[in-house]
């Protein structure tokens, strides 16, 4: 059985927090969604307020921490990415924003992304749509296209799998899984060879 990376990116503060509550729901659906398609996954569930320090010291000096720098690594070889934040002022949290900038901005490109946001009221659900997915866009991910967005309404429902909570998880689970299984795995790109100066200039003189 083949089996697919997934590395699930939560940005929440609290503890225990929404966010993170949301994303173990939305891995696990997609876990079992692709089971049922015949894939074994391995699920990496990070923290990122575990790594605020790291992340805005990498900012300033231009060196990630050791498991900062383990983390994009993980993120760089994953096959999918489940990215959750909470709504801070209308958009996602500057700490969420913070993890992505300190990423190789090509890194994530044709990834599989499927995205998550919570928030204390359903006027927040737009951030999916007009914060986020904008974000993932310039990234050039591949992004599942339902977003699942959590309000205080949601929580305490029966977990029967019939909430409209339930619903949006797993049909987001059903198309992120498709994403996932759909394209061929990524193989790293070999850094490209530096030529020297002399040598490229002869390749222009001789007409090449």
């Amino acid at each position: 059985m083949e089996t697919r990376r997934i590395t699930v990116l939560t940005a929440g503060l609290g503890v225990p927090s929404s966010s993170r509550l949301l994303a173990d729901q939305l891995a696990a659906a997609a876990e079992r969604r692709l089971a049922a398609a015949g894939f074994a996954a391995s699920v990496d569930v990070v923290e990122l307020r575990d790594l605020a320090v790291d992340i805005a010291n990498n900012f300033v000096t231009g060196y990630a921490a050791p498991r900062l720098a383990e983390v994009i690594a993980g993120v760089e070889e994953a096959d999918g990415i489940i990215a959750v934040s909470p709504v801070f002022s209308a958009s996602y949290s500057g700490l969420f924003k913070s993890f992505f900038d300190v990423l190789d901005p090509k890194s994530l490109e044709g990834k599989a992304v499927l995205l998550g946001a919570t928030g204390g009221t359903d006027r927040h659900q737009m951030v999916l749509d007009y914060a986020m997915r904008p974000l993932f866009s310039y990234l050039r991910t591949r992004t599942a296209a339902t977003g699942v967005f959590a309000g205080p309404q949601d929580w305490g429902n029966s977990d029967d799998g019939g909430s409209p909570l339930s619903v949006r998880i797993d049909r987001a689970a059903e198309e992120f899984a498709l994403l996932v299984t759909g394209a061929p795995r990524r193989q790293k790109t070999a850094a490209a060879e530096s030529l020297p100066f002399e040598q490229l200039l002869a390749g222009i003189s001789n007409g090449r």
